[in-house]
């Protein structure tokens, strides 16, 4: 019975810690803009491609 006044208390915080960073990342506008990012991962940056002759040929 003991363990149980220990870990109610515990769930209860961690749920609304989890609450509030929601809140906060609706409040920093991290959900503004799904469709670009969905959009953005196919992009292909010239960075990430490999170079024009690779593999290279012997």
């Amino acid at each position: 019975m003991g363990i149980l006044m220990m870990l109610a208390p515990m769930s209860i915080f961690l749920g609304l810690l989890g609450v509030i960073a929601f809140w906060w990342t609706l409040g920093s506008r991290q959900y503004e803009d799904p469709a670009g990012d969905a959009a953005r991962i196919l992009i292909e940056d010239a960075e990430d491609r490999p170079p024009p002759d690779w593999p290279p040929r012997a």
